[in-house]
């Protein structure tokens, strides 16, 4: 009888862990992720921020799983200073400096100390450094990034501590006029400046 009893709560615990599990592989189908940044300046004693995007390994759309993170960069203004289209494999990582790849270039030839980041996880790459193509969003890419949290809230940008907070980015809602409108002005930025963000190799840090 007590083995018996020991089987059936095997079961039940199996039971349990499968449901579980089953539960967990349902997964968020977001594509479409948004963040902010601060402190962005040049000074030697304020930190970098970073963006970090997982492929989670879970698309089937070719034999590498590769994803497009298409990254649009604002600055306070609601204007777009940057963009680039990074490809990430299967379980790859990409990070990217804030200071120095994401903001580097910017189209003002002033780099902003605070905006926007927007991020679609595509499955082709929205690229402007050869021929333009639009996003074909599909989930599948997850990201986090740092921001440079300014201790005593001074201005301007000195000395002061800064302390450095990290949070996943906010799933957010990609309609087809905000998909057109960042495509476009990745579009327009590339004719006026030609200077698109830099994505690092999977392999290397900033």
């Amino acid at each position: 009888m007590k083995k018996l009893g020991f089987l059936l709560f095997l079961v039940l615990m199996l039971g349990i862990a499968s449901g579980t599990m089953l539960a967990q592989n349902v997964g968020d189908n977001s594509v479409f992720f948004t963040t902010y940044y601060a402190n962005n300046v040049s000074a030697a004693a304020v930190p970098d921020a970073t963006l970090r995007i997982v492929n989670d390994g879970d698309s089937t759309v070719n034999y590498e799983g590769t994803l497009y993170a298409s990254i649009y960069v604002f600055d306070d203004s609601q204007e777009l200073t940057e963009c680039c289209s990074c490809a990430i494999t299967a379980d790859g990582l990409l990070s990217e400096s804030v200071k120095n790849q994401l903001t580097t270039n910017p189209i003002t030839g002033i780099k902003p100390p605070r905006g926007v980041i927007k991020v679609i996880s595509s499955t082709v790459e929205a690229d402007v450094t050869t021929n333009f193509a639009p996003n074909v969003p599909a989930p599948g890419l997850r990201a986090w990034a740092t921001h440079v949290q300014s201790v005593r809230n001074v201005y301007p940008y000195g000395p002061a501590p800064y302390a450095l907070t990290e949070t996943a980015l906010a799933d957010s809602n990609l309609g087809t006029a905000e998909k057109s409108m960042l495509e476009n002005l990745c579009y327009f930025d590339k004719l006026l400046s030609g200077h698109p963000c830099y994505c690092t190799p999977e392999d290397y840090d900033f």
